[in-house]
């Protein structure tokens, strides 16, 4: 007879650092080994690589392109996949 798995409600409670929306104070950007880098270029400033980013790792400056926060920035390559304009590359991150 097989054991059966838990279900999601079963697991036990994971460690959690802080309390809900803390992630802003959190630095998860540290072990990323690339990172974003735009060409004005290309970019039109539409915004779409801050729509996708799934860790919100993307500000706004004041001349209207959208700098990525490398503090935030995991390194997952999505806003450069994802770019319509081909504006974002990743490159190797210097530690």
């Amino acid at each position: 007879m097989r054991n059966k798995k838990p279900g999601w409600k079963e697991y036990p409670i994971a460690a959690v650092i802080d309390k809900p929306g803390s992630a802003t104070y959190q630095n998860t950007g540290d072990w990323k080994t690339l990172r974003p880098l735009r060409d004005d270029s290309k970019c039109d400033k539409c915004g779409f690589c801050w729509i996708i980013c799934p860790d919100a790792a993307l500000l706004i400056d004041e001349d209207g392109y959208y700098e990525v926060d490398l503090y935030h920035c995991k390194g997952c390559g999505i806003c450069a996949h994802e770019c319509k304009k081909g504006a974002i590359k990743m490159i190797p991150e210097e530690h």
